[in-house]
Formats: C-alpha cells, sequence, structure tokens
C-alpha cells in the first residue's frame, strides 16, 4: 500500500498534463472536419487532405512533447514515424526511411568529427590556446567563442561546426569551476554557440546546402543568376551584425555569475605546455578533417566534384578514423543516439508536412493574407512565415514552399525578387525556437545546460532581434549597397 502511495506521489504531473495536451491537440485535429481550401492570388486552390491534416496533427503533438520533453527527444521523434504509419499518413516505408536520409548521416558524420577532436585532445589543444588569446574575462570568452564559430561557418557546414566546437566548449566550462552544475555562463556559452552557427552560416554558400538549393530554386523562378560573391556581399554584414547582437544578447540574458575567471590565463597556458607536441593521432585527425573540409569547398567551384554528395565526403571521414586506429568499436558507445533521432524524427515530420501538401497550404494562407499590404510589410511576413517554419521542417523545404507564393504576388506590390530571397535566407538561418530547427540547436542541448522550454523561451525575444535585424537591411542596409528593393527602384 504504501509504494502505491510513493509511486502516486513520484508522478510528475505537469509532464503528464504536457504528454496528454499532445495526444488531446493530435485527436482534435485529426478527427476534425475538413478544413478549407488555401487560395493563391492566381485563384489556384490549395486543399487539405486528410492525410495533411494529420500531418498537421502529428506535428502538434511533436511539438508540444519536444519544448516540454514528457519523455526523452529522441523518443518523440520515433513516435512521429509510429504516428505516420498507424494512422495512415504516410507508408511506414517513407515515415522511416527519413530517420536515415543524407541529412541525419551528415549530423552522425559531424558528431563523429566532434568525438574524435576530443580523444585525440585537439580539443583541449584548442579550447587552450583560445583562452590564452582572450584572457579571463568572461564577457571576452563569449565573444572569442561566438567569433570563431561564426568565422568556421563561413567555411564549413555549420552542423560540423557546431560538432566542432561544441568539446571545445566543454574544456572551457570545466575552467569555469561549477563542474556540471548548470549557470547563466553555461546556457550562454551552448545556446550562444547553437545561434551564432546560423549566422555564421548565412554568409557564403559553404555554411548550409539551404543558400545553393534557394539560388538554384530563384533562377528556375526568376531566370536570374546570383553568384556566390554576390550573395556573400549582401550576406556579410546582417551575419555579422547579428553575431555581435547575440553577443549583446547573451551578456543581457545570460550574463555570467562572474566576471573574470583568475588566473585563467595562466592555467590555460600550463595546461597547453602540458599537452606536449602534437600527437599522431591528433595530426591524422587534422589532416583527415581537413581534407574532408577542402573537399566540401571545392564543390563549389570544382564541376567534377558538384555531383558528389557531401555526405558522402564526410562519412569518408568517420571510415578513416576506423581504419587509421584513431577510433574502434568502444567510441559507438559514445555517440548521443538521442541527438541524431531528435533530427531524424525532425526530417520525417518536416517531409511529412511537405510531401502531403500541409507546408504548402499554410504557406498560401499565411501569405495571401499580406497580398495588399505595404511592400515592406509583405517582405517581412514572408522572412516572418520563414523564421517560424525552419524551426518545424527543413530550412530548404521552409524557403520552397514560401518562395513561389511570394514571387507571385511580388510584381502587383512592385516588389523585386532578390529582397524576398536573401530575406528568407537571413531567418531560414536562424532557428532560435526549437532544437529540430537546426543541428547545432540539438548539439548544444546535449551539454545537459538548458531544457527545451528554456531554449524555447529565450529564443521568442532572440527571433524578435532576428527580425529587427532583418527589417533594417531590408529598408535601409541592403538598398545602400546596391540591392533592387523595388522593381524599376
Amino acid at each position: 500500500m504504501s509504494s502505491d502511495i510513493a509511486a502516486t506521489r513520484s508522478i510528475d504531473w505537469k509532464k503528464t498534463g504536457f504528454l496528454f495536451l499532445g495526444i488531446v491537440l493530435f485527436t482534435v485535429v485529426y478527427l476534425s472536419p475538413a478544413w478549407p481550401d488555401a487560395v493563391d492570388p492566381m485563384g489556384k486552390q490549395f486543399p487539405l487532405s486528410t492525410e495533411a491534416k494529420g500531418a498537421i496533427a502529428v506535428f502538434l503533438l511533436a511539438a508540444t512533447w519536444w519544448v516540454f520533453e514528457v519523455v526523452p527527444i529522441g523518443v518523440t521523434s520515433l513516435a512521429i514515424g509510429v504516428l505516420q504509419a498507424m494512422f495512415l499518413i504516410r507508408p511506414a516505408r517513407d515515415a522511416f526511411t527519413d530517420f536515415m536520409v543524407p541529412s541525419v548521416m551528415f549530423i552522425f558524420a559531424s558528431i563523429m568529427i566532434g568525438l574524435v577532436f576530443t580523444k585525440t585532445g585537439l580539443t583541449k589543444r584548442l579550447a587552450y590556446k583560445m583562452l590564452i588569446i582572450v584572457g579571463e574575462k568572461t564577457s571576452m570568452i563569449y565573444l572569442g567563442c561566438f567569433i570563431v564559430t561564426a568565422a568556421l561557418a563561413h567555411i564549413m557546414a555549420h552542423t560540423a561546426v557546431a560538432a566542432t566546437i561544441y568539446p571545445l566548449l566543454v574544456s572551457i566550462y570545466a575552467l569555469y569551476g561549477e563542474g556540471d552544475k548548470k549557470t547563466k555562463f553555461g546556457k550562454g556559452l551552448f545556446i550562444g554557440m547553437a545561434y551564432v552557427a546560423g549566422a555564421g552560416s548565412i554568409v557564403t554558400l559553404l555554411g548550409a546546402a539551404r543558400g545553393a538549393v534557394a539560388l538554384g530554386f530563384f533562377k528556375e523562378i526568376m531566370n536570374q543568376d546570383i553568384t556566390f560573391f554576390e550573395l556573400t556581399w549582401y550576406m556579410f554584414p546582417i551575419g555579422w551584425i547579428m553575431t555581435f547582437v547575440l553577443w549583446g544578447f547573451f551578456m543581457v540574458f545570460f550574463k555570467p555569475e562572474k566576471k573574470t575567471i583568475p588566473g585563467l590565463r595562466e592555467k590555460a597556458r600550463q595546461l597547453s605546455s602540458e599537452l606536449g607536441p602534437l600527437t599522431r593521432n591528433e595530426i591524422k585527425a587534422a589532416v583527415i578533417v581537413g581534407a574532408c573540409i577542402l573537399v566540401m569547398a571545392a564543390k563549389q567551384f570544382l564541376p567534377a566534384l558538384a555531383p558528389i554528395d557531401k555526405t558522402a565526403i564526410i562519412l569518408v571521414s568517420t571510415i578513416l578514423f576506423f581504419v587509421t586506429g584513431i577510433m574502434d568499436i568502444d567510441d559507438l558507445e559514445a555517440i548521443p543516439w538521442n541527438i541524431i533521432l531528435l533530427f531524424a524524427g525532425a526530417m520525417s515530420i518536416g517531409n511529412c508536412l511537405w510531401q502531403t501538401g500541409a507546408a504548402s497550404w499554410m504557406a498560401v494562407n499565411w501569405l495571401a493574407m499580406f497580398q495588399e499590404a505595404h511592400w515592406f510589410v509583405f517582405v517581412m511576413s514572408i522572412a516572418f512565415f520563414v523564421m517560424i517554419m525552419t524551426n518545424v521542417i527543413m530550412n530548404v523545404a521552409a524557403i520552397a514552399i514560401s518562395l513561389p507564393v511570394a514571387l507571385v504576388i511580388a510584381p502587383y506590390l512592385g516588389v523585386a525578387g532578390e529582397v524576398i530571397l536573401f530575406s528568407a535566407l537571413v531567418t531560414a538561418g536562424m532557428p532560435f525556437l526549437l532544437l529540430v530547427g537546426a543541428a547545432p540547436n540539438a548539439i548544444a542541448y546535449d551539454s545537459g545546460q538548458f531544457t527545451t522550454a528554456e531554449f524555447f523561451l529565450y529564443g521568442i525575444p532572440a527571433s524578435v532581434l532576428l527580425m529587427i535585424a532583418t527589417g533594417f537591411a531590408v529598408y535601409l542596409l541592403w538598398p545602400i549597397m546596391g540591392m533592387p528593393v523595388l522593381t524599376g527602384g
């Protein structure tokens, strides 16, 4: 009897409540009568099929469970696949194949790079060198970490950047003197890395796949080329503005408990000298990773490499880690499968919303509301829609469902296509609300410094700052830099 009472007392009623809230949202939406068609400005109708309504229902359940962590986030991902198959929203083969698509394997390979950097000692070596440079002020440690993260995201995929920087931050945080305890400094360090990786990734076509896909998509619709350097010209200032704005944001919301870490620079010097010269494994790891990064970067400029998928290239590094003996079978147990499952589920629900037509239905309904608005309001409504959707589905898909509708409406408002494209790319690169929005978010979560609810909560003011920065670029900065904003202007 007493054990039953103890079990009752141990129930987390808050989690239980949100668990059932997710189930209720799914049930209400899935069983609701048919919803009205969406109609675009050309009169084309976008019906919401039973499967599409089911996709929205699955997403609502998953988002509720993810934000409030009613079960481990990877388990919620499994529920996404199960619900699609059980309720005939998509065939099981489609729903579960998404769990191992190239994007998920890319994340796996990126995490392996991070693990190798940690195992070989390269991470500590880099961390100590950085601390010697930035010194003992925690505000400068923030800034140093953010600048390195943003800069690296110019030349390599932001997922790989996050996986590489993450263990470096773990080494830095170990010197903060609080052990594994959750602190403001810890939250700011890891969440900041995730946010800034996104800000840095918008600057070039090397930071993420979304840029190249969006430019190809834009050329198809508008019959117009945007070059590598043209994209960088317009994106460089906004990417770095956001990097420094985010530094200020974290100094306000996550102001470190300690202004300085006394003796840190000297301790970093001592620890660095104790590491001695580079070991053979460190050299092998650096050469393997460096070569993979160079090949992925060269894809943009060498036509012969263009057909090779970047996932295949980065997975070569994983294979070589084992071939060269840097890693062994025991290291596979250290992989954070919870994080990989999280992203696998995100791919599954994203593709579900896309393939069933639910995402297009939402995009048309949203943008049609602004078809008679002022041009600036219209452009910002697109940026806002992409920002919300990129937290839910692949950022490439978020752009792909919004651009066609936006570019149809744009001529009626006298808006140039370029400003729509670039504003969408800015917000697509910085999903600050949900862990599933980008791999760096999920990688940062592995630190244990914050909950999914905290990430969502602080993501709201960060997203407001992102919209303000985008508005500044659209209205003032880009026109000054020569971007056409209004047709004929």
